[in-house]
Order: C-alpha cells, then structure tokens, then sequence
C-alpha cells in the first residue's frame, strides 16, 4: 500500500513545519500541510481566550476546553476525508497529551496508509529557538520537547537538535512508500 498520511508530532519549536515544507518540495507528489497551528489560527478570536477553547499561559502551558475539542474532532476527521478522497496529507500536530493525543488520529485515519513520525529536538535548543521566534511564551517548547513523546509510537524518530529540515526530511521521505 502506498503512504497517504504522514502524521509528524513535536514540541513547539522542534522544527516541524519546516520539515513539512521540506517534505512538499522533496516527495515526487503533491502533498497537502494540515497544521494545528493553522487550525488554531482559524479559530475565531473569543476562543482563544475562554476556557472553552485554548488558552496558553505565560509560562508556556497549555489548556483546552471543550468546544476547542469539539471542533478539533470535526477538523480532524475532516483531514481525513481529504485523504480518502485521494489528497496525500501531512499532518502537523503537537500530542499535549501523548497517546492520548495519538488514539484520536488512529481512529479517524483508520483504513488509511499511515507513517507516524517522531519530531525530536533537546528542551534547550526547543526553548532557544522558541525565544528566537517570539511569538511562543517562554517555557512552551521546553515543557513539550519530551512530554509529546511520552507513551507515542512512532515507525520512525528525527531528532532536530544537531539535524537540519531538509536531512529530516529527506529520512522520513525515504521510508514513504
């Protein structure tokens, strides 16, 4: 069977994104980014400061309310619905709560043709570059560098620490099939 989802969990900050675009330029097809950040962007202002949503507090946490869940679920199974109609997809996700975060993404992409991709990076080079963004409270991508990881499976683990995008890249697209 042929690859038609590659799902890549890290912490804020481990180079995740940049290995997504990395990955449109070097896989032979056409490959589609969905990211939680860009999800989140999409959310309408009032729920990204209400406990119904999602809400990061100064020292990097982050909490999720109920309807951020709700509307996550529809995204989430609205990313697979694109892959069952034939879009090849990347997912961009950030697994707060470990296989906990992992099992809803299995259920929805059940059937498909998944690579599950590890995106390691060391707290202090997460952190230094998560401070070099500016856009991230301090602490965030410290507090996620291994607690995302924590319990998930993987068919394959990059580690950004020392390794540049592209590299990664180019070693989780050699395992597509």
């Amino acid at each position: 069977m042929t690859t038609q989802v590659i799902v890549v969990n890290g912490g804020s900050s481990s180079g995740k994104s940049g290995i997504v675009r990395c990955l449109q330029a070097e896989l032979p097809d056409p490959w589609l980014a969905a990211a939680i950040d860009a999800f989140v962007d999409s959310l309408p202002p009032s729920l990204r400061t209400t406990d119904a949503g999602i809400a990061f507090a100064p020292d990097g946490g982050v909490t999720v309310g109920r309807e951020f869940r709700r509307l996550e679920a529809a995204w989430r199974e609205g990313v697979a619905a694109m892959a069952r109609a034939g879009a090849r997809v990347i997912v961009d996700d950030v697994f707060l709560g470990g296989p906990s975060s992992q099992e809803p993404w299995r259920r929805a992409l059940a059937g498909l043709d998944v690579l599950w991709v590890g995106i390691r990076c060391g707290s202090e080079v997460a952190e230094a570059r998560g401070i070099a963004r500016g856009d991230r409270p301090r602490g965030m991508a410290a507090a996620q560098a291994e607690a995302v990881h924590r319990g998930v499976v993987y068919d394959l683990e990059v580690d950004t620490t020392h390794m540049e995008a592209l590299a990664c890249a180019r070693a989780i697209a050699a395992r597509v099939a």
